[in-house]
């Protein structure tokens, strides 16, 4: 082979070698600020008459009941909630402050949606009931690592609402769940999650679906 025909190969090399350079730090760099808006405090919440709890962790539940409880004039959906799970059900799983409460004088103020089954079904199911009960300003609950993809599906699905993150525990899981919920993190902002779609479970247990 002549050095004239080597030479393209010998050009393509540092470029490929700078693009992969920029690959990594641009995949280093964003994972950084995921994990910077995981971490960061949970912020002053306004008393917005809506609250959505996105359904997956006992302190989310726990969380809104009682913020429901605080705003009497608030309405509640928890997303994702099993088929065969009722409210009493709910606030017995959700433990410590909400284990307290009577679920009779809450009942009205709260819609259990039951098919999400994603983070982007949850988005759908809540944006649903945010249409159909005229509500624009909504306190969205979950954990805080979940946090940053369940604001973007939901601010798809609701342009011309106002979210108010409240994030709960856990705000950082173990590394591999964190790159996991990073790469989804990733995807969504791609639109790849509604290829990951799937129908509700006919029987998903007392209890809602892990994001």
């Amino acid at each position: 082979m002549s050095a004239t025909a080597d030479r393209p190969k010998r050009r393509r090399l540092p470029l490929l070698s700078a693009l992969m350079a920029l690959f990594v730090i641009a995949v280093s760099g964003g994972f950084l600020w995921f994990l910077h808006r995981a971490a960061a405090p949970a912020p002053e919440t306004p008393p917005a008459p809506g609250i959505a709890v996105l359904t997956g962790g006992p302190d989310r539940v726990e969380e809104g009941l009682a913020l429901l409880a605080e705003r009497p004039e608030a309405r509640m959906i928890v997303s994702g909630v099993g088929p065969d799970a009722g409210l009493a059900d709910l606030i017995r799983s959700a433990g410590g402050r909400a284990a307290a409460m009577e679920p009779a004088p809450l009942a009205d103020r709260i819609v259990l949606g039951r098919q999400a089954t994603s983070t982007r079904g949850n988005a759908r199911e809540i944006a649903a009931w945010a249409r159909a009960s005229d509500i624009r300003d909504i306190t969205v609950i979950t954990a805080g690592f979940h946090m940053p993809r369940a604001l973007l599906e939901l601010r798809r699905d609701l342009p011309d609402a106002v979210l108010h993150p409240r994030p709960v525990a856990p705000f950082v899981a173990r590394p591999v769940p964190m790159i996991r919920e990073y790469v989804k993190l990733v995807g969504a902002a791609l639109n790849l999650s509604a290829l990951h779609e799937r129908a509700p479970p006919e029987h998903q247990g007392r209890g809602g679906a892990t994001r």
